[in-house]
């Protein structure tokens, strides 16, 4: 769907239809302008020809059921991915199956490919093609809502964690972030409920510690020193977890919001008792109130192996005697390939 287009279609028109054509698509989540009974017939007939809100997807869905993975073509034939992610109504990192009324969280790209290259990281395999526009990100969260709705359910959270790095499309990415929040031109979910990861561009976080909009910042850490950082983030040779740290302390001394450490659980690579003293001693230099930790259980792409769930076990225990807030997520979708760029890189 082209907001643009959809703008233009409208701009001789009285304002109020823009506003009631937007809460059809955002709020009545309708696929097809026919159904949009508050605008004249002969005006949604034109915006099925100029606008239309048809996505063209292949669905993919776990054997539990928690998690679904959309591989959506583009205009230009080129595909991206995102996830929905199922939880029961309890923590994050719950297991067990989830039943009606649960968080429903939309993990969304930014870009088709990245050129950051993270060795865990399927997307970094398939190199960088270019940036998506606001309202091919908007497409994503717009085809899990329809989905959703069919169950009577809705979008909770929206984490932009999919393929790409967020803030190397910062302005796309913070607009199509305004519209999720948009209360009456959007998708009205609470920005507390909308989160940014990203591998340590610095410049972004600076720039996301000015914007007025309150959003969620994580960082994708993964280990705690820039020798063993720089092999499996090749970022880190521009992006130091020195720089990284300096930029978070601006980013908490302005805003004040609470920031997420990202680490993945890579078995013999970052998961020793070691690396986790090394994590705690790097984080604890920051307000003890004011971060967390969050572990993550590595989904095999093919060159690495994931952590034992023992390993991780001791791992956490470690950093929570040091007085880490920290939780763990678990492995979603392996049997659909629902880490980051394992379908469209096919």
């Amino acid at each position: 769907m082209n907001l643009e287009k959809l703008e233009k279609n409208l701009k001789d028109k009285p304002a109020f239809q823009l506003r009631q054509a937007k809460e059809t698509v955002f709020k009545n989540l309708i696929g097809d302008w026919l159904d949009a009974t508050n605008l004249p017939r002969d005006l949604r007939q034109k915006l099925n020809q100029e606008c239309p809100l048809k996505i063209d997807a292949e669905i993919f869905v776990s054997d539990d059921k928690n998690t679904v993975k959309a591989l959506i073509t583009l205009s230009d034939g080129l595909k991206i991915e995102t996830v929905l992610m199922r939880y029961e109504g309890g923590p994050p990192h719950s297991r067990e199956a989830r039943p009606k009324g649960g968080r429903n969280t939309v993990c969304v790209s930014s870009q088709v490919g990245c050129p950051l290259g993270c060795l865990f990281c399927a997307t970094g395999r398939m190199g960088f093609k270019r940036n998506l526009g606001t309202e091919e990100i908007i497409e994503q969260v717009l085809f899990f809502a329809r989905y959703l709705k069919k169950e009577n359910e809705c979008i909770s959270n929206v984490v932009f964690m999919g393929m790409g790095e967020p803030f190397l499309n910062y302005d796309n990415v913070i607009k199509a972030a305004r519209i999720i929040n948009n209360q009456k031109e959007g998708f009205g979910i609470g920005s507390r409920h909308v989160s940014i990861s990203t591998i340590g561009i610095t410049g972004g976080i600076e720039k996301l510690s000015e914007d007025p909009l309150q959003i969620n910042l994580a960082i994708s850490l993964h280990a705690a020193n820039n020798e063993l950082r720089s092999k499996i983030v090749p970022a880190n040779k521009k992006y130091s977890i020195e720089k990284i740290m300096a930029s978070v302390k601006k980013y908490l001394a302005k805003t004040g919001r609470k920031v997420m450490f990202e680490y993945i659980m890579i078995k013999g690579l970052n998961d020793s008792p070691n690396h986790a003293k090394e994590l705690a001693t790097l984080v604890k230099k920051l307000d003890k109130k004011l971060y967390m930790v969050n572990l993550i259980s590595y989904n095999r792409t093919g060159i690495f192996d994931a952590s034992a769930q023992e390993t991780i076990k001791k791992f956490k225990d470690i950093l929570r005697k040091e007085g880490i807030e920290v939780t763990q997520r678990y492995k979603f979708g392996q049997d659909i390939k629902a880490a980051c760029g394992q379908l469209a890189g096919k």
